[in-house]
């Protein structure tokens, strides 16, 4: 197996889980229950599940599709739809071994080939071929060696959705939220899912609201008025006290704001807003 920095990349298996119980055990264990409501920017109408641009969609595909490998709140890379992986042959080809028993929403069973669609509609990723390993196993072959293809995986953008696209268009995922109601640029509600093999590890919420607000100022108005526990501003209204809110992900580099009521993992992802956009699956009420 290549000998890639796996300190600062790569956690998989036993290591990826000790990560996985371990994200909250400086401060008091999530607790299930309650609705997250969020006031977010950046949809329209025209808005689909493959749409990847924008907080509300990203978040609303945070809660309801997963990707091969995660970004967790402290930046190590670990395995979320992919349990392991490794490269033989300096980062050219990859072999992923999928977690058993996938299920998506609608109660059909992940199979490899949905993970083979996902290179095959992302041209970005320079794929020159995938192949069934097994059952359980896909093997990616790059057209140029990359080092960092498992880190490229936990991109947003890459979630892995059915091959079917009957499926995709109405939001069919594997995460731990499904789609209750959609109304592209508008709403999003999504409950979450009773049996879920992160049933543990996350997925506090039993229910998440997501509002589009185009202003900042209404989005920032919403917040005050406790309309909703989070919004993608990075300044609170005149009239809020800064005491009922916090920073996040740092008061010196705000992306989002949170009432107290919601609370958060000691560290929270950064590469990408509202926790590398899976605030609904890492945040839980206080």
């Amino acid at each position: 197996m290549n000998h890639i920095d796996r300190r600062v990349l790569f956690t998989s298996g036993a290591a990826a889980a000790l990560l996985a119980a371990t994200g909250v055990s400086a401060q008091t264990a999530p607790c299930r229950g309650g609705r997250l409501r969020a006031a977010l920017s950046g949809a329209t109408r025209s808005d689909h599940w493959g749409t990847v641009d924008g907080a509300f969609m990203q978040a609303a595909r945070g809660a309801i599709f997963e990707t091969l490998t995660e970004i967790a709140g402290d930046g190590t890379l670990r395995g979320d739809i992919a349990q392991s992986w490794e490269t033989n042959d300096g980062g050219k080809t990859w072999s992923f071994l999928i977690h058993p028993s996938m299920m998506f929403h609608d109660g059909i069973a992940l199979h490899v080939d949905d993970v083979v669609s996902l290179f095959g509609r992302h041209p970005r990723l320079d794929v020159q071929g995938v192949v069934f390993g097994r059952a359980d196993q896909v093997v990616v072959t790059l057209n140029e060696a990359n080092h960092s293809f498992p880190y490229l995986l936990a991109d947003p953008e890459f979630a892995v959705l059915p091959a079917q696209a009957s499926r995709q268009a109405v939001g069919i995922g594997t995460g731990l939220y499904r789609v209750y109601k959609f109304q592209a640029g508008q709403q999003f509600i999504g409950t979450r899912v009773s049996k879920h093999r992160k049933n543990m590890s996350a997925g506090w919420f039993d229910e998440i609201e997501l509002v589009s607000i185009s202003a900042d100022e209404v989005r920032a108005e919403a917040l005050r008025t406790g309309l909703v526990d989070v919004a993608d501003i990075s300044a609170l209204d005149p009239y809020s006290d800064p005491i009922e809110f916090q920073l996040l992900p740092s008061p010196r580099y705000v992306q989002q704001i949170a009432r107290h009521s919601i609370a958060q993992p000691k560290a929270i992802g950064q590469f990408w807003p509202l926790d590398n956009t899976r605030m609904a699956t890492r945040w839980w009420m206080a």
